[in-house]
């Protein structure tokens, strides 16, 4: 899997999960202490952000990380 498939894949599991929480992006991005503009390139997979930030989304969304980059 190229690295532009798997910020994809992980942009799209971020967003479900955040749908299914019932949260918006600005919820995520306060939760995690990200600027919202970040974390909405982040939820495109636009970009490949650290693990850290990846567990503290995995967190605010109250989700395992491993449901985010499996």
């Amino acid at each position: 899997m190229d690295s532009s498939k798997f910020r994809e894949d992980v942009g799209k599991r971020i967003k479900a999960a955040r749908e299914k929480a019932n949260l918006t992006q600005a919820d995520v991005a306060k939760k995690v202490g990200m600027n919202i503009n970040y974390f909405a390139v982040i939820e495109r997979g636009e970009v490949t952000t650290s693990p850290e930030n990846l567990a503290k989304i995995s967190k605010a969304l109250g989700v395992d990380i491993s449901e985010i980059i499996k």
